[in-house]
């Protein structure tokens, strides 16, 4: 068990079967899931409590999916004591935690995260929030859980993509405060089937941990070493419309843009973005290629018509066009960029 301690209290995250996480949840617990996971899960937990099934994907964490969630709360008969148990993915997490934060002006929250990505990121810390067409995470707010149960079968049903989907984030962890994980992550590829993957997700769970009860509002700057890779990462993603990279994509995409971003401002040790642009190896199967050695505004081209749909496929003449939206929807998102002083170590951003 791992505990967080945070401004008001304290939550503790735990490894749980589903058949426990069943055991657990009783009355006042209204259920938020997505259809693949209630299309493999939801008979574990969703015939006993109400459930709302939401479509998958990005696009869920909008105003409109907000209000639904919330309108559903009411019409289900939810009260002040009630509990939101997001069962799902981040996509889940953070519109289900969103709609806890906000329904009669906050409800408590359980978190069961299904994805890798979010049992090693998202589900814990308290952020949560949805996109706007103008960006990603623009609406939110901080809500710490309850409790984080996490599953570590569900991952069995995941796609391939959606496992390196996550897989990113536990590099950045490594790339970003822990060397000894990188190291470890080197010599023992994370894959499902991984005799250490309880073990890693475990040390990213602790790590973030340490971070955000330093940290907990970003209020300090210590926190902003979890963003290394998402300042071009969410510019990708609004790029791309939410649709054609997922999030882990974009982040390892970003990784290596803001590691060679580092090494021209000779804040980052050569050849870091070669470690990252081959470390963090990215599905070709979903029209994804590596980043390409060179400099910034070249990787942040590329990274670009990688994430627009169809650019790809466009010719030399109209491709510019599409390479110019990541600069444009850089700078509005952040006001900072994680740089990394050396492997396993950011201690700035700028």
């Amino acid at each position: 068990m791992i505990v967080v301690q945070h401004r008001t209290g304290q939550y503790s995250i735990e490894f749980l079967e589903i058949a426990e996480v069943r055991r657990r949840l009783g009355q006042g617990c209204f259920v938020v899931s997505d259809e693949n996971v209630a299309r493999h899960w939801g008979g574990a937990i969703g015939d006993l409590l109400p459930t709302l099934v939401l479509p998958p994907g990005e696009p869920t964490k909008s105003v409109a999916m907000l209000e639904r969630v919330a309108r559903w709360l009411a019409q289900s008969g939810a009260t002040r004591r009630s509990k939101v148990v997001a069962f799902g993915g981040g996509v889940i997490g953070d519109l289900a935690g969103l709609a806890a934060a906000t329904y009669m002006r906050g409800i408590e929250l359980i978190q069961v995260p299904t994805t890798l990505l979010a049992q090693v990121d998202s589900s814990v810390g308290g952020k949560v929030g949805i996109d706007l067409p103008e960006g990603k995470n623009l609406v939110g707010a901080f809500h710490a859980p309850t409790a984080v149960w996490i599953p570590l079968e569900a991952l069995s049903t995941l796609p391939k993509r959606e496992f390196i989907n996550g897989a990113a984030e536990v590099w950045k962890y490594a790339f970003a405060v822990d060397s000894a994980l990188l190291s470890s992550l080197e010599s023992h590829p994370l894959v499902p089937e991984s005799p250490k993957l309880k073990e890693v997700i475990a040390r990213c769970i602790d790590l973030k941990r340490q971070i955000v009860e330093q940290d907990e509002r970003d209020e300090r700057g210590i926190r902003a070493v979890l963003n290394f890779g998402h300042t071009i990462g969410h510019a990708l993603e609004r790029a791309s419309n939410y649709e054609s990279l997922l999030h882990g994509e974009a982040i390892a995409i970003g990784m290596a843009v803001e590691a060679r971003i580092g090494e021209e401002l000779e804040l980052s040790p050569t050849g870091m973005h070669t470690a990252e642009a081959t470390v963090l190896m990215l599905p070709r199967g979903h029209g994804l290629v590596h980043a390409p050695i060179g400099d910034s505004q070249s990787v942040i081209n590329y990274a670009c018509a990688a994430a627009v749909p169809g650019s790809q496929r466009t010719t030399s003449e109209n491709r510019p066009r599409a390479h110019k939206q990541v600069p444009k929807l850089v700078a509005p998102l952040s006001e900072h960029c994680c740089i990394a002083g050396s492997v396993g170590d950011i201690s700035e951003s700028y």
